[in-house]
């Protein structure tokens, strides 16, 4: 018997008001990118430079708006079944790859349930399902069991189109087209220049009319974040993407002319930072020594003094942009002398704890020395390990740590983004990104499971905000700072950042005042 449907989405209508009309063609518009990607192929790397530079070359079925909101892309409608199993994507007629092929839903098909099947980890576990084509324009996706989330893994990064006619039959690690990438998206890859810059240039047969704006691109591979901010101040670029100087700087580059600031576009990432802490052995698996972390620490000053007023203090383990958050968790304090009782009441014996920094520049330098002075002032004994990225990784993929700076991103729903840093499945050796703290709570993980499957979004609420409460009193992490990445820009720069990624496929929409 045929299922019902129930329409969930329409398709885009061109806007037509006298702010579009004024949109100008033309031009070229220079970033910086740091660190240089190690590749542009997006179905293989997953890594956030690759997705900056890749995300305007790839495209997925839909994009997402600031609210999270599903919008289309390579698909213009869809449907999903009143049961929630069976989704329906119509996708633009028209579209081509880069090198003229034809793009079809068994592009879709080979992309999803061949390519991304093997090469992309985080992607495979909601891949619960059977992917078809119906013709070259329709695509259905059967699942075997209602997954929440589902419309929210088809953002570019997670689930990028892949060329059947190049990559169909072949090894797609070792492929030579990895080198030149194809994809369907507003921008062509034209060179790379390895240590200077990577060029992308108009896509002249991109479905949309008029768009892509911009004639051409440059990503600027520039090593240190003072010479980034210098590299703005001079010209010789135009954008300055989250993160990419330092925060006691920000103030000073607002301040030159023709200079704006948004913290917009990280919605779907919501990356959160916090403070692994060593679960499986060591004074870390104390949950009294644990607590004393936690409320040991002065994240407003970190907040204020470091990140330059920018983001909020987390709560928890899911962000205040991700579905499901709930703002009634009871948060955890600085509270200084409660730190110290429960460092008391904590088999802690003075052994010295190995913090490591983030060695992402010199703002979460002064951060790892700012917490190392809070824990030695409740009584902790701390040495600060400092290591390059190499080492860091190793270390915390080794869980050869006490305490470790990181952060994570969100994907805009707890079973994309946060369940995987907390569930026991999900403890093992080699990855910097999985449940390094060895977090263990059977009947939490039966919560996320739950949480996952349900097709009501209020029921999903009551259960994340269950799991959210379970694991603040457990504290297997020490929660620190919803991250807030400004991106700088000169003011002729038009839409620039248009949806939740931000200019990771906001290139399409931007445009320059003369």
């Amino acid at each position: 018997m045929k299922k019902a449907l129930c329409s969930v989405a329409i398709s885009a209508v061109m806007a037509t008001t006298a702010a579009a009309i004024a949109q100008e063609a033309g031009g070229r518009l220079n970033l910086v990118i740091q660190p240089e990607p190690p590749g542009l192929m997006l179905g293989l790397l997953q890594n956030g430079p690759t997705q900056m530079v890749a995300g305007d070359i790839y495209e997925s079925l839909l994009r997402y708006d600031t609210d999270l909101n599903p919008q289309p892309s390579l698909a213009h409608a869809w449907e999903m079944s009143e049961d929630g199993l069976t989704y329906t994507f119509h996708l633009h007629e028209g579209v081509k790859w880069h090198d003229g092929e034809d793009f079809t839903a068994h592009d879709v098909v080979f992309s999803v349930d061949v390519f991304l099947r093997e090469t992309h980890p985080r992607l495979r576990a909601s891949l619960v399902h059977v992917v078809e084509a119906l013709d070259d324009h329709t695509v259905v996706f059967t699942l075997v069991q209602p997954f929440g989330p589902f419309l929210g893994i088809f953002e570019t990064g997670t689930m990028p189109m892949i060329p059947r006619h190049i990559y169909e039959g072949t090894e797609f690690a070792n492929h030579p087209m990895n080198a030149t990438p194809i994809g369907t998206g507003p921008f062509k890859f034209n060179e790379w220049r390895q240590g200077s810059f990577i060029h992308l240039v108009r896509n002249e047969d991109y479905y949309l009319d008029g768009k892509p704006y911009l004639d051409e691109v440059f990503y600027h591979v520039i090593p240190d974040a003072a010479s980034r901010a210098v590299a703005y101040e001079t010209g010789v670029v135009d954008v300055l993407h989250g993160g990419s100087v330092e925060y006691f700087d920000i103030d000073r580059i607002m301040a030159l002319p023709d200079t704006c600031i948004t913290d917009a576009g990280w919605e779907y990432f919501g990356p959160h930072s916090w403070l692994w802490l060593n679960n499986h052995e060591g004074p870390m698996a104390d949950v009294n020594a644990r607590k004393a972390v936690m409320h040991a620490l002065d994240r407003e000053f970190a907040r204020d003094a470091l990140w330059a007023g920018r983001g909020e203090l987390a709560t928890g383990p899911i962000s205040s942009s991700t579905r499901f958050y709930d703002p009634d968790t009871p948060s955890i304090d600085y509270d200084p002398d409660l730190a110290r009782e429960y460092l008391a009441k904590s088999s802690y014996d003075g052994e010295t704890l190995r913090l490591l920094p983030l060695p992402y520049g010199e703002t979460w330098q002064r951060w790892a020395e700012a917490a190392r002075q809070n824990l030695q002032e409740v009584g902790f004994n701390v040495d600060l390990v400092a290591t390059d990225v190499a080492g860091w990784n190793q270390r915390v993929s080794d869980w050869e740590f006490d305490l470790a700076f990181t952060f994570l991103y969100q994907y805009g729903d707890p079973a994309l983004g946060v369940s995987r840093t907390y569930v026991e499945s999900n403890i093992a050796k080699g990855s910097p990104w999985n449940n390094v703290a060895g977090y263990r709570n059977p009947e939490v993980d039966e919560l996320w499971m739950a949480a996952a499957i349900s097709p009501s979004a209020d029921e999903r609420q009551a259960l994340y905000s269950e799991i959210q409460a379970r694991i603040v009193e457990d504290v297997p992490v020490a929660w620190l700072i919803e991250l807030g990445f400004p991106t700088i820009y000169r003011c002729t720069v038009n839409d620039l950042v248009t949806t939740a990624i931000g200019i990771n496929d906001g290139l399409r929409d931007a445009w320059l005042a003369p």
